[in-house]
C-alpha cells in the first residue's frame, strides 16, 4: 500500500492503462469494424513476428502445410481429416503461446532466472505434447487407412 492508504501501485498503473483514454485504449479503437480491422492487423503482425524471429514457430508451420497438403491427396475420412486439420492448428496455435511466453520472459529479463527456465520448459512441454499428440494421431489414421 502506498503512503495514504490507497490502492498499491501496481494496482494504479493497471487502472490508469485500462483507462478509456489511454493508449492501448486508442490505439485499439472503440468498437465496430474498425476495431476488427485493427485486430486483425495485430494479429497479421503477431504471425509475421513469430515466422520472422522464431525458428521453431517456422518449423511447425512448415510441417504442418506439408501434412495438409498430405491429407488433401490421402483418402482419408472426413471427420479423420477434420481431427487431423484440428490438431495441426492446435500444434500452431501452441506455438504461437510459446513464443509469446518467451518473448515475454526475455522481455523481462535476459539473465537466467529459475522462474524463467520453469516459464520457457513449460511452454515447451505443452508444445511437445501436442506434437506427440499430432503424432499419434497420423499414425492412428494410417493405420486405420492401411489396415
Amino acid at each position: 500500500m502506498n503512503k495514504d492508504n490507497s490502492e498499491p501501485k501496481n494496482q494504479i498503473a493497471a487502472t490508469e492503462l485500462l483507462a478509456p483514454n489511454s493508449y492501448a485504449s486508442l490505439a485499439k479503437g472503440k468498437k465496430g469494424f474498425s476495431r476488427i480491422v485493427k485486430a486483425a492487423g495485430y494479429s497479421l503482425d503477431g504471425f509475421k513476428a513469430a515466422y520472422k524471429y522464431e525458428a521453431a514457430f517456422r518449423q511447425v508451420f512448415w510441417l504442418n502445410l506439408v501434412l495438409f497438403i498430405v491429407i488433401i491427396l490421402i483418402p482419408f475420412d472426413i471427420s479423420i481429416k477434420m481431427m487431423l486439420i484440428i490438431t495441426s492448428f492446435l500444434s500452431l496455435i501452441v506455438e504461437l503461446f510459446n513464443t509469446g511466453i518467451e518473448a515475454s520472459v526475455d522481455h523481462t529479463s535476459t539473465e537466467q532466472h529459475p522462474l524463467a527456465k520453469i516459464a520457457k520448459d513449460v511452454g515447451s512441454a505443452a508444445q511437445f505434447l501436442v506434437l506427440l499428440l499430432l503424432f499419434i494421431l497420423w499414425v492412428m489414421a494410417l493405420w486405420n487407412l492401411l489396415y
